[in-house]
């Protein structure tokens, strides 16, 4: 019985190198191996990057008003996700499966310029600052999903990710500079300014100085994953 079992398994093919072909509208470039250890259990892991570029879907995140408070602003993303897969069918990287997972994330924004107004003396004038930073998140979630093997051969793959979420925490820094001197009511205004941007699920507190103004993210990490990947068993 124990020489049948490892023949069987032997049979398999227990390695797949795959990408979200979806993922690619939104300039992500990705990768990911699986390797089955079981019938029932393997381990996923993926690497994503998006080049520097516009921020995705900022318009659900900035007001019209204050988008173009940041006028050239870019970022460039990160991520690193492993994610044990239980099987529920037929096993060795296919049908159902639950995966919890954990994933790292990091943005990193381009040197970009950001305006707020000051009104003096009932006359109202543009403060121009230079701002740059970077922010990082460690989440966990679940996902739940479903891979196929699209020829009799085995070998190529559909991965369909059905819906998954994860939630975790995040920091981050971003400094903006200005080449004019802020006297303290300046500063207040520009606190003020950077606070009403009101960025939902975002925390972060806003620190002014002569030079310009911090602005510290200290708060959760919340994503989605939904998606289509293509790959190859081997």
């Amino acid at each position: 019985m124990h020489a049948q079992e490892t023949a069987a398994l032997s049979s398999e093919k227990m390695n797949i190198i795959k990408t979200n072909v979806t993922a690619y509208a939104f300039r992500n470039i990705n990768l990911s191996y699986e390797r089955a250890f079981t019938h029932w259990f393997s381990v996923n892991m993926g690497f994503g990057a998006i080049p520097e570029g516009k921020v995705p879907f900022i318009d659900y995140f900035l007001s019209d008003e204050d988008e173009r408070r940041f006028q050239n602003l870019e970022a460039k993303v990160f991520n690193f996700t492993i994610e044990p897969r239980f099987y529920l069918g037929t096993g060795y990287g296919k049908g159902f499966y639950i995966a919890p997972y954990y994933r790292y994330s990091k943005i990193t924004s381009n040197t970009f310029d950001f305006y707020y107004d000051y009104t003096f003396s009932g006359t109202t004038f543009q403060i121009p600052l230079k701002g740059n930073g970077n922010a990082n998140g460690n989440s966990g979630g679940v996902m739940v999903g479903v891979q196929f093997f699209l020829t009799p051969s085995k070998n190529l793959v559909l991965d369909l990710w059905i819906a998954g979420a994860h939630y975790g925490s995040g920091k981050g820094d971003f400094t903006m500079t200005s080449d004019v001197v802020l006297t303290p009511e300046m500063q207040a205004q520009l606190k003020r300014e950077i606070e009403d941007l009101d960025v939902p699920y975002v925390n972060y507190t806003v620190e002014t100085n002569t030079n310009g103004a911090r602005v510290i993210i200290d708060g959760p990490w919340i994503g989605f994953r939904s998606g289509l990947s293509l790959g190859y068993r081997f």
